[in-house]
């Protein structure tokens, strides 16, 4: 039977983390951690979640744009999309004239991802499967009919694109395998947020050391002497053999931050994580090609408009380490297209996660990454933040630093009713509280 979606709802929900300065960087000193919360429902009674994320004001807008796209997924069946998901997919990206305020990147991106998220979840919820497993498990060739090429057979052709896949069926029951057993290697981001003091910092270190933590990233880029203050003390913490990477949330000049992340060399980074502009893509190439003799790689994704720019900055060798994002591109589609991109250039992945729900999305992203695209985990780990899990219905497992794979139908996209309602902004009873 065919499963026809009659509604969409759409609500903004928002968690005030600046009270505690959690999410805090160079260019983001009080984000409230948010959530364009979106919800399909079919004829059948199925439900099917999905989200983007916010960092607070703002998030209206997007709520907004996902109310303007919600006429063109009203009426559809899951059957006729996925049928079709290349062609869905231009259906919200290409409309004559929503697209002038895109086209794909910004607020309206930003709002196709969280529909596209809670059509994936419904399609996976569907199939009674994780959505790693539902992408693990689907041909090749039907993987491939769901992305958007165009603007990157340049870079990778759809036979290019399914040679990849067709290649990666080698030992990948194996892959799946060693999952389930051990999991996707992490790293944390939680212990080291611009706004902590140095005691927390000491204290939440300790803490993740005790529980087996081995890769800390560090928020960077306000102040060059407290950031060498900062990396010293952690660098001292964490010990040499463990990895320490540096972000600085787009807060410099090209020059700038060549200058400053030289200054922080001693301390052995991995990578400089968004060190100017997201958009500069000659930028973070002239920065790549200048911290190389330092062994030092850049990074950066999590605010990369679309598939069509980290084309570019894979042709530039403009990182060295790719940062998707489960919801500012357009959603499962548009980063399948950058897994295999990047496999081609051979690039690792490194999904930016965290906020709200990010790390419960692009877990799926990446385990589907190992196993059917990229093979491999060398130099390769996906984000870890340990804020709001709590409020999803089935949050991330994390064990021994590691992602363990979600075993829930769906995206892990939907959220307690309860914690919806608390934290709807402004009418929330965490919010009238605030006011």
């Amino acid at each position: 039977m065919t499963k026809t979606i009659i509604k969409l709802t759409v609500r903004d929900v928002r968690f005030p983390t600046s009270l505690e300065q959690h999410g805090s960087d160079a260019m983001h000193t009080d984000p409230d951690y948010s959530v364009a919360y979106v919800v399909i429902e079919t004829d059948q009674g199925m439900q099917g979640y999905g989200l983007t994320f916010t960092v607070g004001r703002g998030t209206e807008i997007v709520v907004c744009a996902v109310e303007a796209l919600s006429a063109l997924v009203v009426g559809k069946s899951l059957e006729e999309i996925v049928s079709d998901f290349r062609g869905f997919y231009r259906l919200l990206t290409s409309d004559g004239q929503m697209r002038w305020i895109g086209p794909e990147k910004g607020v309206i991106q930003l709002a196709t991802a969280a529909v596209l998220n809670a059509v994936w979840d419904l399609w996976a919820r569907s199939e009674g499967k994780p959505l790693w497993k539902l992408l693990v498990e689907m041909d090749p060739r039907k993987l491939i009919s769901c992305i958007d090429f165009r603007y990157i057979t340049d870079a990778l052709t759809e036979e290019e694109a399914l040679d990849l896949l067709l290649k990666a069926q080698t030992g990948k029951q194996q892959r799946v395998d060693q999952m389930l057993k051990e999991g996707y290697p992490a790293y944390t981001t939680s212990c080291a947020w611009l706004g902590y003091s140095d005691q927390l910092l000491k204290q939440l270190c300790t803490d993740a050391l005790n529980d087996g933590w081995t890769k800390f990233k560090v928020k960077v880029g306000a102040d060059l002497k407290d950031d060498i203050r900062r990396c010293s003390l952690i660098r001292q913490m964490i010990g040499a053999h463990n990895t320490l990477m540096i972000d600085a949330n787009q807060r410099w000049d090209v020059g700038e931050a060549i200058t400053w992340v030289t200054r922080l060399a001693e301390y052995k980074p991995l990578w400089i994580e968004e060190p100017t502009s997201p958009d500069d893509i000659l930028g973070h190439a002239a920065i790549s090609k200048a911290l190389a003799p330092l062994g030092i790689g850049v990074a950066t994704g999590e605010q990369c408009h679309n598939r069509v720019m980290f084309k570019q900055f894979l042709q530039a060798s403009a990182l060295q380490f790719v940062q998707i994002d489960s919801c500012r591109l357009g959603s499962v589609n548009e980063n399948l297209a950058v897994l295999l991109m990047a496999h081609k250039f051979k690039v690792p992945v490194c999904p930016h996660a965290g906020g709200v729900g990010l790390c419960e999305l692009v877990q799926h992203l990446i385990l589907f990454d190992y196993i059917s695209v990229s093979a491999s985990l060398d130099n390769r780990m996906c984000e870890f933040v340990d804020h709001l899990h709590q409020h999803f219905r089935s949050p991330v497992v994390i064990q021994n630093a590691h992602y363990m794979p979600p075993k829930d139908p769906g995206y892990s996209c939907e959220m307690l009713e309860s914690s919806v309602q608390t934290h709807q902004y402004p009418q929330g009873q965490v919010w009238k509280k605030l006011q």
